[in-house]
């Protein structure tokens, strides 16, 4: 794929009024490219959390652009925007937001349902993508019933069930233990292997720095500096050889 999945150009936002005024962001450029994980680092309050709500739609830039396979999201309304989070970009938060009183597969299809994908069909994409991420024995479980390396799997699973363009991860190993974080960037690692997917990980774990293609550094509303990673040591960091 030529063009980025998604490209952010001069984007500034300012948050709060008057004496409480703050320049969350200041004139960010960031390109996310298919067959790429790239991580988002930076320390508390420089803006990754506001530049994913950017990305992910649902915060709107006080200035710059944002497109979204090329096409510009600029002067679309609330239900534009809402159609292409639904049919383009994938969410897997820190806290997994999983309903307890469904199992894992109406957890994931519930993905599916807000696109008008029902019945049969929606349930089987449902048990495939939670094959994808290892849960196929945990289909009919409830989140109680599993753990929190499990939860943020059926996360991920509900995430990319639709086939979304673009999967963005807000901090997805920071409640969990080294190894269920392992699993969960070897997981989001494999599926930004795909040409046609990017992935967006917002972390400030350096342990996580392993699994990226791209680090970009983000401090006080500015990028400040962006390394790339051979694909040999990626694919070293996924065995499990580092």
């Amino acid at each position: 794929m030529t063009q980025p999945v998604m490209e952010a150009t001069g984007v500034a936002k300012v948050l709060g009024h008057g004496a409480g005024q703050v320049r969350a962001l200041k004139g960010v450029n960031l390109s996310l490219r298919g067959g790429e994980l790239t991580l988002l680092m930076g320390p508390s309050g420089s803006g990754k959390s506001t530049l994913l709500s950017i990305l992910g739609c649902m915060l709107t830039p006080t200035e710059g652009t944002v497109r979204l396979l090329g096409d510009s999201i600029a002067g679309k309304g609330p239900e534009d925007l809402a159609k292409l989070r639904r049919e383009n970009i994938g969410f897997v938060f820190q806290s997994y937001h999983l309903f307890p009183t469904l199992t894992a597969t109406d957890n994931v299809r519930l993905a599916l349902d807000v696109r008008g994908e029902t019945g049969k069909a929606a349930k089987t994409k449902s048990h495939e993508a939670l094959t994808r991420v290892g849960l196929s024995h945990k289909t009919a479980s409830y989140p109680r019933e599993l753990s929190g390396g499990e939860q943020q799997r059926v996360a991920i699973a509900r995430a990319v069930v639709g086939g979304p363009s673009v999967i963005l991860a807000d901090e997805p190993t920071a409640a969990l233990d080294s190894e269920n974080g392992k699993a969960i960037m070897t997981i989001l690692a494999e599926i930004a292997m795909d040409p046609r997917r990017s992935v967006l990980v917002v972390a400030h774990d350096p342990r996580l720095v392993q699994f990226a293609d791209r680090i970009i550094h983000i401090e006080d509303g500015s990028i400040v500096h962006e390394e790339t990673r051979g694909a040999s040591e990626k694919l070293r960091a996924m065995a499990g050889r580092e």
